[in-house]
């Protein structure tokens, strides 16, 4: 289906950039995800190439271009594999917060170095005892003369290894009522005296993806390093959250494309009973559910992203795909693994890493039982 929002501009963009993935990212893939990382390496290219943040202002270092290239770019690297999710974390969720509430000082200290990829970025939200409840965040943040005294930790932070930026999440105001008044965002930096990185988070999936636990003992980070205002915190990550379940509706969507890409193929070379298994009738009405379900999911997604680039208010139907797109993901995975037979359960085949890698999704950027009550909420319930 040809996405209404891109232009011929677009697609060659996405040709340059699929034939750079073809000779830096596919062939070492596997490698990654045995090796739990995606090396410094690759984001550097990355960067020289023009592929991080492109939608930066030039004077900043970017391309200055529309949301079209950062869907390009989110659309071809979740072909290569899941587990690229910490590059459009770090292009599309992460720096935009810079760019809306950075300062002039900020904006030219750390945006330049964000796209050439000398600065890979996290954003550090959830505890260990606060998840899709951030107003009951633990994370304190004391002024003191001219430094914020931050203490706290974070956990499952996606580009926590590598990063040199995080945007972290912390109370400035313990006593703010109601409570998401009090939260403020700093930027801290990896040398900061008493931030210390957790150990490499062992996940189910999404193994060469960085996750890790952020730790912050008597951390002292210099009031400058505040994001805009100080209590306006939780306002911008609520702001900022419809482009973060966008991004995740956007990778679900590909990955579901692309399992019942790999099965069709699967099922037209595999024989059972001397003759294709896509020939019996059970496994036509499995693909012809999935291809619909895909089909219906792409329409509205299209039509949901040329509305965000538009710069329309999208929160709710945003909601709706978060958590649709991601559940079809999840049970198109299963469907297509059945269909694999036992080598679906193999790790030599793609599928088996798909079905590890997708379920997540619909847990990370507010679980879709979230998703639910703000669904709910935006139709007057």
């Amino acid at each position: 289906m040809k996405h209404p929002y891109l232009t011929e501009d677009h697609e060659q963009f996405r040709k340059a950039f699929r034939k750079f993935l073809e000779k830096e990212a596919y062939p070492y893939y596997e490698q990654w995800e045995n090796d739990h990382i995606i090396p410094r390496e690759f984001w550097r290219k990355m960067g020289e190439n023009g592929f991080l943040c492109p939608d930066l202002p030039e004077e900043y270092g970017g391309s200055g271009t529309d949301w079209g290239y950062s869907v390009v770019i989110n659309e071809e690297l979740e072909k290569v594999g899941s587990g690229t999710v910490g590059i459009n974390l770090h292009n599309d969720i992460v720096v935009p917060y810079i760019i809306a509430y950075g300062t002039e000082a900020q904006k030219r200290r750390y945006l330049p170095k964000c796209a050439t990829g000398e600065i890979i970025t996290a954003i550090a939200m959830t505890e260990p005892g606060a998840g899709s409840d951030l107003a009951g965040i633990s994370t304190t943040a004391v002024l003191q003369g001219d430094s914020y005294i931050v203490n706290g930790q974070k956990t499952f932070i996606t580009n926590g290894i590598h990063a040199d930026l995080v945007l972290v999440a912390c109370k400035t105001d313990l006593n703010a009522v109601p409570k998401h008044k009090g939260i403020s965002l700093l930027l801290i930096e990896k040398e900061t005296a008493g931030f210390s990185k957790g150990k490499h988070l062992d996940k189910v999936g999404l193994h060469s993806q960085d996750t890790a636990e952020l730790i912050f003992d008597e951390c002292r980070v210099p009031k400058e390093n505040l994001l805009g205002k100080e209590g306006h915190g939780f306002q911008y990550m609520m702001d900022k959250l419809q482009q973060e379940r966008l991004v995740v509706a956007l990778a679900a969507q590909v990955a579901a494309e692309e399992m019942l890409d790999m099965t069709l193929e699967y099922i037209k070379s595999r024989t059972a009973f001397g003759k294709p298994i896509a020939s019996f009738q059970n496994t036509q009405f499995k693909i012809a559910e999935m291809a619909t379900d895909i089909e219906m999911g792409r329409a509205f997604l299209d039509q949901l992203i040329a509305e965000h680039i538009a710069g329309e208010d999208v929160v709710t139907k945003v909601s709706m795909a978060k958590w649709k797109l991601t559940e079809m993901a999840r049970g198109i995975a299963v469907q297509c693994m059945q269909l694999h037979g036992g080598y679906g359960y193999m790790e030599e085949y793609k599928i088996a890493r798909r079905y590890r890698d997708i379920p997540v999704a619909s847990i990370y950027a507010g679980t879709n039982e979230i998703m639910k009550v703000i669904i709910a909420k935006r139709l007057g319930l």
